[in-house]
């Protein structure tokens, strides 16, 4: 097995240069790990945002994978074996996609459905880009709208539009965010996290905490998944959001106008989010530039200052 064409041994960092067996010196081996409950009604599409959301942990380093194995959990008396292999056909189709290895895989018996994969990739060992390395001045750009745990709240719960939700939803967690780890790759960014199951404010606490600095976001520039606010005006926001929105309390400043709702829909759960980017102003328009040419979103939602008395602000 060799790796992937797009990883290289070059120096410089490049991953479209053909492979070569000298690559070790050049690269750290990097793992990960995640597994996600049913979202949505398609089994094959849940294959394709389990893979996604896993291989992201690889490319938020500015990384690329390099083999992925299946982990399943499953009824075998109550979960019909072509739903099964429609999950595992949707994984195989992004796994592909990144252009790396299936390399097989473990299940479970359980009464509950849950998949996901173990990813193990290369970063190159000059840069990556960590969870932490913010800077003040750097502003904070984010590749993917929020709201997919209120989205999967309110399929599940057959709300209205849910068929056209469902849609919303999968045409955000089935995008790879490949080309993100190459412009990390490319513009040399230092800081940067994939947002996750902590939402938006955990994911990016973490990065302040780490950095010993503030963000401030704007609560107007965050962007949210078409009918994600009128679910959760319904109520239809997942425990998991509440219990996130507890544990940043003590980090994190609301502003006086900022609306309840917004505030708590920072904390949405969110599976195969985007990277939220630390971007050097000098760099900024030409990251942005990037982004959009490969087919990515680039909100900017804020930016980073010294450390003041909250990690977090809201504005």
């Amino acid at each position: 097995m060799s790796l992937p064409a797009s990883l290289s041994a070059d120096t410089n960092n490049d991953f479209s240069d053909t492979y070569s067996p000298n690559y070790a010196p050049n690269y750290a081996l990097v793992q990960s790990i995640d597994i996600i409950a049913p979202l949505g009604n398609n089994p094959r599409l849940y294959g394709q945002s389990a893979a996604c959301n896993a291989l992201s942990d690889i490319y938020a380093m500015g990384g690329q994978a390099y083999t992925a194995m299946n982990i399943l959990s499953f009824s075998s008396c109550d979960t019909p074996l072509e739903v099964v292999r429609e999950i595992l056909q949707g994984a195989l189709d992004k796994i592909e996609e990144a252009e790396a290895f299936s390399c097989g895989g473990h299940t479970l018996e359980s009464k509950e459905l849950r998949f996901g994969l173990s990813v193990t990739g290369f970063v190159p060992k000059k840069h990556f880009s960590q969870n932490k390395n913010l800077h003040a001045g750097d502003i904070l750009l984010l590749t993917k709208p929020l709201g997919s745990g209120v989205l999967s709240t309110g399929i599940r719960g057959k709300w209205d539009h849910a068929e056209e939700a469902e849609k919303e939803l999968f045409s955000h967690t089935t995008r790879l965010n490949k080309h993100v780890s190459k412009i990390i790759q490319e513009f040399q960014l230092e800081a940067s996290t994939d947002i996750t199951g902590f939402g938006l404010m955990g994911h990016s606490l973490e990065m302040a905490k780490a950095s010993q600095k503030s963000i401030v976001f704007e609560y107007a520039q965050i962007p949210f998944m078409d009918y994600v606010l009128e679910y959760a005006r319904n109520g239809l926001i997942p425990k998991r959001c509440y219990e996130n929105k507890r544990f940043a309390a003590p980090f994190v400043h609301i502003g006086e106008t900022v609306p309840e709702l917004a505030a708590t829909l920072c904390h949405d759960p969110q599976t195969s989010g985007g990277i939220l980017l630390a971007v050097p102003p000098e760099k900024l328009d030409r990251v942005k530039l990037a982004l959009e040419n490969a087919g990515d979103c680039a909100y900017q939602i804020g930016r980073v200052t010294e450390k003041q008395e909250h990690f977090i602000s809201l504005i």
